[in-house]
């Protein structure tokens, strides 16, 4: 593959908020540390996101040390929310799968409500290690994944990106590109393979970290809404329903599952092993 390397990383510390981007990031069995350990619900208990809000897109949250999160929105006085004490667990359903997680506190489900207009909560994950196994027919025993949409990391490629971005232009929609790829949402952004390489893809180390690609990610409306205004619009899901479906799934990235931990940094080599 030449010399490709970990171009950025990115951490979603609440689910449908905007991404943090640092140059390093520890590799937990369930996803990057830090990534989508917090969610909102609806009063019937689903989870949201930018799907159902697209204004999601830009609320932001800090992680602070200890798991901690500063929200903050536009037009909103940031507001500090701690961990929650498990004293008690409330059921939630994302995308079908139930599962449990722990309240915060009630000033954080107002901030949130208020911001959206519409009234959720905040829950926070307290035990990735069992709370969400990871779907078995694509799972090792005992893998689970945070509040990620189904697998706990999500790898695209600059190249493939770039690529895209000229399908779009020679569309009817191509004032809508090129788009950037904070449209895709991904944790780990390849630099240096050539466009779709890594659909090939079956095991890659980033730096000292291993994973293996179970499967290839299946693309929603989030990625035809703007990360910076929440205005949406056609692309890419138009050019990917020409280009990119697989089955009854438009594909941009791969999904990832940790084999090993470690400490992943930008510049680091990734190396296809399968």
């Amino acid at each position: 593959m030449g010399n490709a390397e970990l171009h950025s990383i990115h951490v979603h510390p609440v689910k449908a908020f905007r991404a943090l981007s640092p140059r390093e990031a520890v590799v937990e069995p369930w996803g990057l540390a830090g990534d989508r350990r917090w969610v909102l619900i609806d009063d019937g208990g689903k989870v949201v996101t930018q799907r159902q809000q697209p204004r999601l897109a830009l609320a932001a949250a800090e992680l602070l040390p200890g798991g901690g999160i500063r929200l903050s929105a536009p037009g909103r006085e940031p507001l500090t929310v701690r961990v929650p004490q498990p004293a008690g667990t409330t059921p939630l359903d994302l995308f079908g799968d139930k599962l449990e997680a722990v309240l915060a506190d009630a000033d954080a489900h107002a901030w949130c409500s208020d911001y959206l207009g519409t009234e959720v909560r905040l829950l926070h994950m307290d035990d990735p290690a069992t709370r969400r196994p990871l779907d078995p027919d694509y799972a090792r025993p005992g893998e689970t994944v945070s509040f990620a949409d189904g697998y706990p990391l999500l790898v695209t490629t600059l190249a493939s990106l770039d690529a895209l971005n000229s399908l779009i232009a020679q569309g009817d929609r191509a004032d809508e590109g090129p788009l950037p790829m904070n449209r895709f949402r991904p944790n780990v952004v390849v630099a240096g393979t050539t466009a779709w390489a890594e659909d090939g893809w079956r095991r890659i180390a980033i730096g000292e970290v291993v994973f293996r690609v179970p499967k290839m990610c299946g693309r929603c409306v989030v990625t035809t809404t703007d990360q910076d205004t929440a205005e949406r619009g056609k692309e890419p899901l138009r050019t990917l329903g020409r280009h990119r479906r697989f089955g009854s799934q438009l594909v941009f990235g791969q999904n990832l599952v940790p084999e090993s931990r470690g400490t992943v940094r930008i510049g680091d080599p990734v190396t296809v092993l399968e």
